[in-house]
């Protein structure tokens, strides 16, 4: 105990580096009993409406104090509101990971208690004991802890579109039995598909999904916040090489509009960012914004305009105008000089699994038999 104790209070935390955990329209309620434990991010959702209720905060201000799996949640939660009215709460990315990861082990733990108790209960000797040995060996977890039963993502579901994947049964069971394909260490919990091709990419987990989900502020304007460090410097070949998982985006080397429009005024317009003078040197001006008309779909006229906001002397200035056919040109060549072997898997001449006649669009897609490719 000591030892974790130790191992928890090392770890680093970016208190900038924020993951929202709710409140979500349309989340379904859950009761709290012996049988299905309350999952952290509703267990926070509603001891923070509690707080609402005068009568019941003087309780919980009398009571235990607000310890997850040993870490007290309150002193580091951020409350955002958004037009006066609507309140979101917010918590450290390396918290939400830590979180998940208790909430797994907890889970697994409490599956190998129920198999360990049914097996007791059986009064029937089993017929073939060796075979009743092997099968209960396969349902406990193994010494080294229950993280070790999350098996790696090996392109399992590569080229399948999302839209007929998501309507088969038993798909979030067998999402929750990877690994994250990003950060390989979190249980996945969602698939992550591409918006612009509908193919599923890989089975990710909340925090890294909520990481690569661009900041919109409307439906063709994104907000480039610093969290793209971490999508295009620190681990860009992981992004790269997860993103390029989506076949339509692989043949065509390049990404979905909002990430290329992110990258746009992140890496190719870097040099262009004015800044002003701070404490300790330079700091760059304002908040990035990017936006752009048209679509992908017509590259002819499809325009980015790369902006600055919130700049400390007060201007508003843009930055760049950018043609779509040109920013996916110098994406291209970045992507070549950056993770090479994720440009060399890249191409319309790399995908095998492409048919060699067009073939015609077919309208509904979400049946079975229905893929494009």
């Amino acid at each position: 105990m000591r030892r974790a104790a130790a191992e928890l209070n090392a770890v680093g935390m970016d208190r900038q580096d924020l993951v929202r955990i709710g409140p979500f329209r349309g989340a379904p309620r859950q009761e709290c009993n012996e049988e299905t434990p309350l999952r952290w991010r509703r267990r926070i959702t509603r001891e923070l409406q509690e707080l609402g209720v005068p009568e019941r905060a003087a309780r919980r201000e009398a009571g235990r104090p607000y310890h997850l799996a040993g870490i007290d949640w309150r002193q580091i939660l951020v409350e955002q509101t958004r037009d006066g009215t609507q309140r979101t709460w917010w918590l450290p990315r390396t918290v939400v990971r830590l979180l998940d990861a208790a909430e797994h082990t907890e889970k697994q733990w409490v599956h190998a208690a129920r198999t360990r108790q049914a097996s007791a209960a059986v009064t029937e000797p089993p017929s073939h004991p060796h075979q009743a040995r092997v099968s209960d060996s396969r349902q406990t977890t193994s010494p080294e802890g229950p993280t070790a039963s999350l098996r790696p993502y090996s392109k399992e579901l590569e080229g399948q579109l999302y839209s007929v994947l998501s309507r088969k049964p038993g798909t979030s069971r067998k999402v929750a039995g990877w690994a994250c394909a990003v950060c390989r260490t979190a249980p996945a919990a969602v698939l992550d598909h591409c918006h612009e091709h509908g193919y599923v990419r890989a089975p990710v987990c909340q925090s890294c999904n909520t990481l690569e989900r661009p900041d919109h502020l409307y439906s063709n304007d994104i907000r480039v916040a610093n969290r793209y460090t971490r999508l295009f410097d620190t681990d860009t070949a992981d992004w790269l090489r997860h993103w390029h998982r989506c076949p339509g985006c692989r043949a065509r080397t390049t990404l979905p509009l909002p990430h290329l429009a992110a990258w746009t005024a992140h890496i190719a317009c870097r040099s262009l960012r004015p800044t002003h003078r701070a404490p300790r040197g330079r700091k760059p001006c304002g908040v990035l914004r990017v936006s752009w008309t048209g679509s992908q779909n017509a590259p002819r006229s499809c325009l980015l305009t790369v902006a600055v906001d919130f700049c400390p002397s007060g201007e508003h200035r843009v930055l760049a105008q950018v043609p779509y056919r040109e920013a996916a040109e110098r994406f291209r060549v970045w992507l070549a000089e950056t993770a090479p072997a994720v440009a060399a898997a890249a191409g319309p001449d790399r995908l095998d699994g492409l048919p060699a006649q067009i073939r015609p669009v077919i309208a509904d897609t979400s049946g079975d038999e229905l893929e494009l490719f």
